[in-house]
């Protein structure tokens, strides 16, 4: 068999529906329409990788890549899974401020291992979250008002292309599937590995806000008239959320809708203490874990949830924010709607406005705040879930600059979603790239960009 040979090639192990370990390894955070491709390729070095695309490209098969599967799911029994799991080396170059992250990196490895030297990655808000698909992505992190998007601090991309072929891409070396890759996910090949900067922060003032939900609108509108007055040296977000009952959580918080307000602030303690005094005035808080804290616990701040679950959810990057328009995000996802979503409000801004020196794909600059929406959902009423996203979608639509790739959660991200990541010419660009680099369509699984059709 075909994949008898494949298993002989690789230093990893591969896995098909038949074998020991397979459900273990394909399984991933995202538990929503769980995945069951053909073969699996624990790939243990980049070699594995060229061997997996080769196989799927001989075959007709596309090709997946999991970390730890944060993204969209693949097709239920079809294609070539790279599960990247085993290429876990970080390597710091504290001199040069740069990491060297492998495929199958998670965030807190980073984090922990750059901290040894005083310095931090640009990662999100989750320590769990694969760190290499995370910034393909674009990335919007801790300190991003700061610093800007993940993606702008690339310097070097291992990547294997649809053709086998491994190349190292820079800005001087293939520019064109350099600045795709940047903001382009895994459109273009399978990444074995990045070469990323790192920033000198050791420390920083953060955690969290949380006030009783019954305040939700007051308390967002008052975050909204603040976050016009702060610098970039503070990133800020808001998230709405049902609690669920249960004994993990601070008694406080069980089984309540709770405003949670988080906070990353890149200066003194003082000025961060001053800054956020407005938003402690707003009214009693069911919690408060604001403080100076090490950069290595930053994944606090946001706390986000660490099981597997099954969820979807959507997005919109919007111009501006308003009173008005938070009434209506309450009515079609508060605790008063049918269906009561997770709801968070990122302030945008800063860096994450600027286009870097060696610009990338990521689009939207323009959006001064992204409004994302997420539930958790069985397959009985993913569907309902799902159309009640498209709902608040459509009426914030009006104030609507496009999507950001890395919050199109689920298996449900349509073409025109990811279209909408991107300005009209980027897309048209990428589209171009991807008929150059991989005009079969092999990479098709996840936030699929379709190469352009051959001119006539």
């Amino acid at each position: 068999m075909a994949a008898d040979r494949l298993a002989a090639s690789v230093r990893g192990p591969l896995f098909t529906a038949a074998s020991d370990g397979y459900d273990e390894e394909r399984a991933r955070y995202q538990t929503h329409r769980p995945h069951r491709p053909a073969v699996v390729v624990g790939a243990a070095e980049p070699k594995d990788v060229q061997l997996a695309v080769e196989f799927g490209a001989a075959h007709g098969l596309p090709v997946g890549v999991q970390a730890t599967g944060h993204c969209p799911a693949l097709p239920a029994g079809t294609g070539v899974l790279v599960s990247t799991r085993r290429m876990d080396e970080v390597r710091i170059d504290a001199g040069a401020r740069t990491a060297r992250l492998g495929a199958g990196v998670a965030w807190q490895q980073v984090v922990e291992a750059a901290a040894v030297h005083g310095l931090a990655p640009l990662n999100g808000s989750a320590p769990n979250v694969g760190a290499v698909g995370y910034t393909l992505g674009g990335g919007i992190g801790l300190l991003a008002r700061k610093y800007g998007y993940a993606a702008d601090h690339v310097r070097r991309i291992e990547v294997v292309t649809a053709d086998g072929r491994l190349r190292d891409v820079t800005a001087d070396g293939e520019p064109d599937l350099f600045w795709a890759l940047r903001g382009g996910r895994d459109n273009f090949g399978v990444v074995t590995a990045l070469e990323v900067d790192l920033v000198p922060v050791e420390r920083l003032y953060g955690g969290g806000l949380y006030f009783d939900g019954a305040a939700a609108r007051e308390i967002l509108g008052a975050y909204l008239r603040w976050t016009r007055t702060v610098p970039e040296e503070m990133t800020s977000s808001l998230a709405l959320v049902p609690l669920p009952d249960l004994p993990s959580l601070p008694p406080p918080l069980r089984g309540r809708y709770v405003v949670h307000v988080r906070i990353a602030f890149l200066g003194d303690p003082a000025a961060g203490e001053h800054l956020i005094a407005p938003l402690r005035a707003l009214g009693p808080r069911l919690a408060d874990s604001v403080r100076e804290l090490p950069y290595t616990e930053s994944g606090t701040i946001h706390n986000d949830p660490v099981p597997p679950a099954a969820y979807v959810g959507t997005n919109a990057m919007l111009r501006d924010l308003d009173e008005e328009t938070v009434g209506t995000v309450l009515a079609l996802a508060g605790p008063d709607a049918p269906i009561t979503s997770v709801v968070e409000v990122r302030h945008l801004g800063g860096a994450l406005a600027r286009v870097p020196r060696e610009a990338n794909c990521v689009g939207n600059r323009e959006a001064g705040y992204l409004l994302a929406v997420l539930d958790r959902v069985t397959e009985d009423d993913a569907d309902a879930v799902r159309a009640a996203h498209s709902g608040l979608m459509d009426a914030l639509s009006s104030l609507t600059t496009g999507r950001c790739l890395n919050f199109l959660y689920g298996a449900n991200a349509t073409a025109d979603e990811v279209r909408l990541a991107y300005t009209p010419d980027d897309y048209l660009r990428l589209r171009r790239i991807k008929a150059a680099y991989d005009p079969g369509n092999l990479f098709r699984l996840n936030h699929n960009i379709p190469p352009a059709p051959a001119p006539r």
